[in-house]
């Protein structure tokens, strides 16, 4: 059975390049982008993220719809590494807007979980240890995000927090 390993963390925590040296291990590797570039800081971002991956990863960006990302992958894909759940949340509110079609796509993507295609990191910013937002969509992000991480956390084989830098270990 394929491996999910789970991998978050607050902002700047290491996330992305812990989950980068993961997927080091494998040779056919693809990187699933949920962002879009929005502005010019959010371009500068991506940019970053593609010159750390470079040739190493074929890229498959997909915004709104991970299962079907997740079950389209080129052939021979050994690992899959999904960043982030939060920017594809945030998409989703974007798009979607509706808290039912959002739950939809969440239970989509669990769906896929239960045979995965092939290993599959995630990649997700721990939101829910701050303050309590001062406004409803704030608090509704953080909600959301608090349970999708934990609907995806449940079914991993693997857990990660990233702190500092440095993985601590929530499940092996």
């Amino acid at each position: 059975m394929p491996e999910v390993i789970y991998v978050t963390g607050g902002a700047r925590s290491g996330k992305s390049c812990y989950a980068l040296k993961l997927a080091e291990r494998y040779k056919c590797r693809v990187f699933l982008a949920t962002a879009e570039a929005f502005d010019g800081e959010m371009q500068r971002r991506i940019d970053k993220h593609k010159q750390e991956r470079d040739e190493r990863f074929t890229t498959v960006e997909e915004p709104v719809y991970l299962d079907k990302a997740l079950r389209a992958l080129p052939d021979g894909t050994e690992v899959v590494l999904v960043d982030c759940l939060t920017v594809w949340l945030g998409n989703m509110m974007h798009y979607l807007g509706d808290e039912a079609a959002i739950n939809e796509r969440i239970d989509a993507l669990l769906d896929v979980l239960k045979n995965p295609p092939c290993d599959i990191i995630f990649v997700s910013n721990e939101v829910g240890m701050g303050i309590v937002p001062e406004n409803a969509m704030a608090r509704e992000f953080r909600d959301l995000a608090g349970t999708l991480n934990r609907k995806v956390a449940e079914r991993a084989t693997q857990a990660y927090l990233l702190c500092s830098g440095l993985p601590l270990v929530l499940k092996k």
